[in-house]
């Protein structure tokens, strides 16, 4: 991702940073022009409230399925955690609770949040004012280097970092090898762009007379960034902060392919009840309580998010060459790039070496093998291939799902009830983003797989709950593309009698066939990567590459650690690849308006 200029949005404007209504505050004016009072006439009559029966009937199906493969799944979560035999019981909550071990878990998982958030805020505020506010040589492909490993998925983030701290790594002397240590520096490797696409889009919109102000009347640099830039920056700060503790307490991946026994988060002791103990209702317990912690997280950010929207006034800023000054920012923004190269080059170096030394050996060995002390599975190379056909099936229902969604919440509504509709269908997609992928895998479990298991024998469910995971995704990126359609376009071609179809397709049309590559980018390498949920409901004889991928690595043997390598060396080009090239296919007007 090469930064607002040319990025998606995704990562610009904080969690729920959507282009204001049409219809509301800052909307253009509805003065009369040629035809105008004709206009409102046939506006009256012609849907002009921006949500008339077309819109709803669009509404109906992604709505439905919201309530069945999300809300349905996780409320039978919930449910089994407050309940006995079908009837409120708290004693599980009361029981579990007691545990010392719960606490301990629930320590772990803030603990580490909140470790990975502060470094993740140390590391990306300076930054971010590299990046984002001053012009050198190489500043494109630096800010691509650090904003890349958010498309990455966890499990190839946990790989590389164990092949860098391992003994026989590079670092390995650090004696960090799968420790809370290890854990916590992947995600702030994984998390450090959100602070720095998300606080950089703000820094280099702010008007800098006020800080030119005050050095002007005596104050040094840093006092002026201290009393004026970062009371400014504070609501960026802590938005994109609850983005990355919330990133952080739902690293499932990471935690399962670098922590040893005994560093475990609420996701993975999820996973451990489900799995391994199949105490179902412990499972539900350290779900509800995950689940709030997220929740948190969602409110903090979604609220920081309009704070920043309201608060400034912000405007195109001047940027300026580096100078002697800047070398603190410079170094903290180098060493961060270093901590996104070196483990990124150490995986793809160290799959290149196996038992007999240097060469494709573990290459070959994905096509033709399922890995030393398996006996029969998938090989690797049939794991691609199946994850391959998940993700292209998830990638085209989040976009059957997500494009009605994105088009009704870009409709210009004039009405209050109809404008807190709007509002309160854009918060309800915010919940598959705050809810764990895991959480929803479980949830699945309890509900449709038990309810529908003809549906659960069809191999549906891991599309449908991949589809689920990426759903946010894609509407936050098609929502900015289609907010910047000028609303006196569509009025236009009301006047002259178009109906709502005409007006979607010749007004609307254009706008979301540039942002559709982007919104598919997103929910392919999504799904491609996906661990969480697809853990849960996957077969043993159809493995998906992310799963087998810690299959490898949980056994002994240098093949099978080697294959390991391999495989997210592959699994990290492609969905590195794929969003390349989609970021290039970004519209620029995506950039500016925000997202998640």
């Amino acid at each position: 991702m090469d930064g607002p200029a040319r990025g998606s949005g995704l990562l610009t404007g904080g969690l729920t940073s959507l282009p204001a209504p049409v219809g509301g505050p800052g909307a253009p004016s509805d003065a009369p022009g040629p035809a105008a009072s004709g206009g409102r006439r046939r506006r009256r009559t012609a849907g002009g409230d921006g949500i008339g029966a077309w819109w709803l009937l669009a509404a109906v199906v992604p709505v439905a399925f919201l309530l069945v493969f999300f809300a349905w799944p996780v409320g039978a979560m919930l449910w089994r955690g407050v309940s006995a035999e079908g009837v409120l019981d708290l004693g599980a909550f009361a029981e579990v609770l007691g545990r010392e071990r719960t606490w301990r878990i629930v320590g772990q998982t803030l603990g580490m949040a909140a470790a990975g958030t502060v470094l993740a805020v140390a590391l990306g505020l300076p930054a971010a004012f590299v990046l984002h506010r001053r012009a050198f040589p190489g500043r494109a492909a630096l800010r691509a280097v650090i904003t890349v490993p958010f498309v990455l998925p966890t499990v190839v983030v946990g790989v590389a970092f164990r092949a860098l701290l391992a003994p026989g790594g590079p670092f390995g002397w650090t004696g960090l090898d799968q420790s809370t240590a290890a854990v916590v520096l992947a995600m702030v490797f994984f998390n450090v762009s959100v602070v720095v696409r998300q606080v950089g889009a703000l820094w280099a919109s702010l008007d800098p007379r006020q800080a030119e102000a005050a050095r002007t009347l005596g104050s040094s640099g840093w006092r002026a960034f201290r009393t004026v830039t970062l009371p400014q920056l504070a609501p960026a700060l802590a938005s994109s902060a609850a983005l990355v503790f919330l990133f952080c307490a739902s690293a499932f991946g990471i935690v399962q392919t670098l922590g040893r026994p005994g560093v475990g988060t609420l996701e993975s002791e999820i996973w451990v009840q489900t799995v391994v103990y199949f105490d179902l209702r412990t499972a539900a317990v350290f779900s509800t309580l995950q689940f709030l912690v997220v929740l948190a997280a969602v409110l903090v950010s979604g609220a920081t998010a309009r704070r920043t929207r309201r608060a400034l006034r912000l405007r195109d800023a001047p940027v300026r060459r580096l100078t002697r000054a800047d070398a603190a920012p410079v170094a903290v923004t180098l060493a961060t790039a270093l901590l996104v190269l070196a483990p990124l080059a150490t995986l793809l170096v160290r799959s290149f070496h196996s038992s007999e030394g240097w060469g494709l050996r573990n290459y070959r060995l994905l096509a033709s093998s399922p890995g030393a002390g398996f006996s029969g599975g998938v090989t690797p190379a049939q794991a691609l291939e199946h994850s391959l056909r998940i993700a292209l099936d998830a990638t085209l229902l989040t976009l059957l799902i997500g494009v009605p969604l994105a088009l009704l919440l870009t409709r210009p509504v004039r009405s209050a009830a109809g404008r807190r509709a709007q509002r309160g269908l854009d918060g309800a997609l915010l919940l598959p983003l705050g809810v764990s992928a895991v959480t929803v895998g479980f949830g699945f479990v309890v509900s449709l797989r038990a309810e529908a298991p003809a549906l659960a024998a069809s191999g549906a469910l891991v599309p449908i709950a991949q589809a689920v995971v990426a759903l946010p995704l894609v509407v936050r990126s098609l929502v900015p593309v289609l907010g910047a359609v000028d609303p006196r376009l569509r009025e236009a071609a009301r006047t002259l009698g178009a109906g709502p179809l005409r007006v979607l397709a010749t007004v609307d049309g254009p706008f979301l066939l540039r942002g559709l590559g982007v919104a598919a980018g997103f929910a392919f390498a999504v799904s491609l990567g996906e661990f969480g949920a697809t853990s849960f409901l996957s077969s043993p004889d159809y493995q998906t590459l992310p799963l087998l991928i810690v299959k490898l690595l949980g056994r002994p043997g240098a093949d099978n650690y080697g294959m390991a390598l391999a495989a997210a060396t592959v699994l990290a080009v492609l969905s590195a690849g794929t969003m390349m090239a989609c970021e290039r296919l970004g519209p620029r007007a995506a950039a500016s308006r925000g997202g998640i």
